[in-house]
């Protein structure tokens, strides 16, 4: 999770709101690491779990991350948790949890939903303070230059 909230400040160098994620394989291994660009690449998938999954599957060579756990600093929204079951991410860990758009413990629980083909183990909380003082110091200063 460290690494994903070093990601996670790159992205507010650039402007984007800090969220940082990592997919690691079944054996520990790196495949990707991300951050949201979002706002750099004008791309409103550049949701750090969605690049840091597209990059895993590259590095893996195929579109299916099973036995992969995906580390990222706040709960995803609904299009990145439907990413991650259709890549067949085995875990996701999360860091801070997001109860306007947290789609999988806060406003939905996508990766348990016994509808969908497949399901992945869920656990929030991990370094959760450090994740909510990044976003609250980003959309602190936003604020006080009166952005959005």
């Amino acid at each position: 999770m460290r690494i994903a909230l070093d990601e996670a400040r790159r992205a507010a160098e650039h402007g984007d709101v800090p969220v940082g994620a990592i997919v690691v394989g079944p054996d520990g291994e790196e495949f990707a690491r991300a951050h949201n660009i979002r706002e750099r690449e004008g791309d409103p998938t550049g949701h750090a779990e969605l690049v840091a999954v597209r990059a895993a599957a590259r590095v893996r060579g195929h579109w299916r991350l099973d036995g992969c756990t995906l580390f990222v600093t706040l709960e995803p929204c609904a299009m990145c948790a439907g990413a991650l079951v259709n890549a067949r991410i085995a875990r996701l860990v999360f860091g801070a949890a997001d109860p306007k758009a947290g789609a999988v413990s806060s406003l939905f629980e996508i990766g348990r939903d016994e509808r969908l083909n497949h399901r992945f183990g869920v656990e929030g909380g991990l370094l959760g303070e450090n994740s909510v003082e990044l976003l609250r110091a980003f959309f602190g200063s936003l604020r006080a230059r009166g952005e959005k």
